[in-house]
């Protein structure tokens, strides 16, 4: 009996991978914490990608916090760049308007990030390899003192 459940455990799994069904992927991300930089970076902690290579639901969501209680910046703009093995698709901003896109670049941009707010963008993404991609973060904008080079995100 064991023996019969292991074998069928087994073909299951075959099965699975042949029927491509998505897999999952976690990425690790290098953001530099750098003082008197009132915002943070949200990315993918993890996401799953179909047999085509294609990230599932809509695709992967970057974003950059306000996490100032008190103060809003003036003419933001958050740029997600493709490094390696990445390819965007289509793009939608959130508390923005996409400003370029193309199929390794995609930036949005804000007049004004308010207190507690978000400016960031969903993009349709490609993996050229599963087991290998990164993207950089560029962030322009006035009224703080953050660095351009937000890091990079990827495996």
């Amino acid at each position: 009996m064991h023996t019969s459940f292991g074998v069928l455990v087994a073909t299951g799994i075959v099965t699975a991978a042949q029927l491509g069904l998505a897999t999952g992927a976690s990425a690790r991300a290098e953001v530099p914490q750098s003082t008197g930089c009132p915002v943070d970076i949200v990315y993918p902690s993890r996401f799953y990608v179909n047999s085509s290579g294609w990230v599932t639901n809509g695709g992967l969501y970057f974003a950059v916090k306000n996490k100032s209680a008190s103060t809003s910046f003036k003419k933001v703009t958050f740029t997600v760049t493709d490094v390696k093995n990445i390819r965007f698709g289509s793009a939608t901003a959130k508390g923005g308007k996409v400003t370029h896109k193309t199929s390794k670049t995609v930036s949005v941009y804000t007049t004004t990030l308010k207190k507690k707010t978000s400016l960031g963008v969903k993009v349709q993404t490609h993996l050229l390899n599963t087991s290998t991609y990164k993207v950089k973060f560029a962030l322009h904008g006035t009224g703080w003192n953050c660095a351009v080079d937000q890091g990079t995100w990827g495996s």
